[in-house]
């Protein structure tokens, strides 16, 4: 019997890939700590940005108006923590195959990825649970400045990347487990990873 393929596939799954679930993030509004510090920190700058245009505008003439740039910054911090999480969510979605993990977005900027992670038996995944659950599956990692100074090592940031914040956790969880198991060594990976050892 054909698989057949969903539309907007064709040209993505392999031949023998079918799809085992599909969702999207919560798009609700939340704060986390981080975004309270970060929210406060970017209030003060606001502040003092207000403050400091305030008092240039008593001394007369326009010169008042480059505080603005400041206070947009600060507002910019305080505001895009959970404002910008919650746009970008709403603009996500979540595919799991039985091979790969695929993620969505659709961003004004940035316009429309789709990005893909390999299942394989050695896929390290962790498990939040909750309301709201997250999967993840993947790491991103990366240098923080580009030019360190030479008395310091360059500091490397991390971020795990995953179907995060998404209800019936457990049963995609579940779903993820049993594609590692479906994986074995005489199981091909996805197209193009090239010669095995």
């Amino acid at each position: 019997m054909a698989v057949v393929t969903p539309d907007g596939w064709d040209g993505i799954l392999a031949p023998d890939e079918r799809i085992l679930w599909q969702g999207r993030p919560d798009g609700g509004f939340r704060i986390t700590g981080v975004h309270v510090a970060l929210g406060l920190f970017g209030m003060v700058f606001a502040g003092f940005a207000a403050l400091w245009m305030a008092l240039a505008a008593q001394a007369g003439g326009i010169f008042w108006v480059f505080g603005l740039i400041h206070f947009t910054v600060g507002l910019g911090i305080a505001l895009a923590g959970p404002f910008g999480g919650m746009f970008v969510r709403r603009r996500t979605w979540y595919t799991l195959t039985n091979r790969r993990a695929f993620i969505a977005t659709d961003l004004p900027v940035s316009g429309r990825t789709l990005r893909d992670y390999p299942i394989t038996p050695d896929t390290k995944v962790t498990f939040a649970e909750g309301a709201l659950s997250s999967i993840r599956f993947a790491t991103l990692s990366g240098p923080v400045d580009l030019s360190p100074p030479r008395h310091r090592p360059r500091r490397i940031y991390t971020s795990r990347i995953g179907f995060d914040q998404i209800a019936g956790g457990r049963h995609v969880l579940a779903l993820f487990r049993q594609a590692q198991r479906d994986q074995s060594p005489d199981t091909p990976d996805t197209p193009d990873t090239g010669p095995h050892p």
